[in-house]
């Protein structure tokens, strides 16, 4: 099967640039679709400030820019986006209910030979693809926050997962540059947010238990661990509300007390101090 044409559902964090790399890298004809205006608005100013940061750069030419801005049609209808559609991106925000909604209406206009796929980062695969009449043309296909420049992508076998499916998706990912690994067994945070989001919510202890400050606690993994940002500055990027949420799924799907949130987490949530998003988490965004 080629693909031809993407439709990315969602113009948030993820999804334009989603629409970005398809349209880009691949240079597949895209449709954009969010439900709202202002949202659809807001991620083609998202995209149209990342390709502009690339041109400044030299990595890609003015031209280039505008060829990939016309390959990407913005739209609120949803039957416009997925009818012609050869694979579906669904970047909905991560709750079960709403993406499995959203699949729901997917299923009555999509082609029948569509591969649908959704880029949840933690919620179960079979359990989004029960929505579908289709499971064994459905997997995960995660993306890695920017899409714009992270190289991986995680392609989530379901229980009924096709090998065709899991193939086509695999090539898809590589024509957008990225880097696909193949999760053989559909579990709670796949292979990349098992490790990291425990790794998290320990430095989130650390703060917790004073154990050391916030700014030593990112200096000593960044250089003691390579990473390229310290954990409390990444968990300000993910969305301490995301974070949490992953971890209430893994527990409630594992079980086991290694996955409970640290009380600090749930007490900034709370508080609105989500990270980048909402301008405050551990550092002050609307400084920087």
């Amino acid at each position: 099967m080629e693909i031809r044409k993407v439709a990315v559902l969602g113009a948030g964090l993820m999804g334009h640039g989603i629409a970005q790399v398809a349209a880009q890298v691949a240079k597949y004809k895209v449709s954009l679709r969010d439900v709202r205006q202002e949202f659809l608005d807001g991620g083609m100013t998202m995209i149209r400030g990342s390709l502009k940061k690339f041109v400044d750069k030299d990595t890609i030419s003015v031209e280039e820019m505008n060829e990939t801005l016309g390959r990407i049609h913005p739209t609120m209808d949803l039957r416009e986006a997925v009818a012609d559609a050869d694979l579906i991106i669904e970047a909905v925000p991560e709750n079960v209910e709403i993406k499995k909604s959203v699949l729901v209406e997917v299923e009555k206009l999509a082609k029948k030979d569509a591969i649908i796929v959704s880029n949840t980062s933690s919620i179960s695969i079979d359990e989004i693809a029960s929505a579908t009449r289709r499971p064994e043309r459905f997997c995960g296909m995660h993306f890695f926050n920017p899409p714009q420049l992270m190289k991986l992508v995680e392609v989530v076998r379901g229980a009924k997962t096709s090998d065709e499916t899991v193939d086509v998706v695999v090539e898809a990912a590589k024509k957008m540059g990225k880097e696909p690994v193949v999760v053989k067994k559909d579990s709670p945070g796949f292979i990349v947010n098992r490790i990291l989001i425990p790794a998290l919510n320990e430095a989130l202890y650390l703060v917790w238990e004073g154990v050391a400050d916030r700014d030593e606690i990112d200096k000593a993994v960044r250089l003691g661990l390579n990473w390229p940002m310290g954990p409390l500055t990444l968990l300000d990027y993910v969305g301490l509300d995301t974070a949490l949420s992953i971890l209430e799924i893994f527990q409630r799907e594992v079980g086991d007390v290694k996955y409970r949130p640290c009380p600090l987490l749930t007490q900034m949530v709370r508080a609105g101090l989500l990270g980048k998003k909402s301008g405050k988490g551990f550092y002050d965004w609307e400084k920087k």
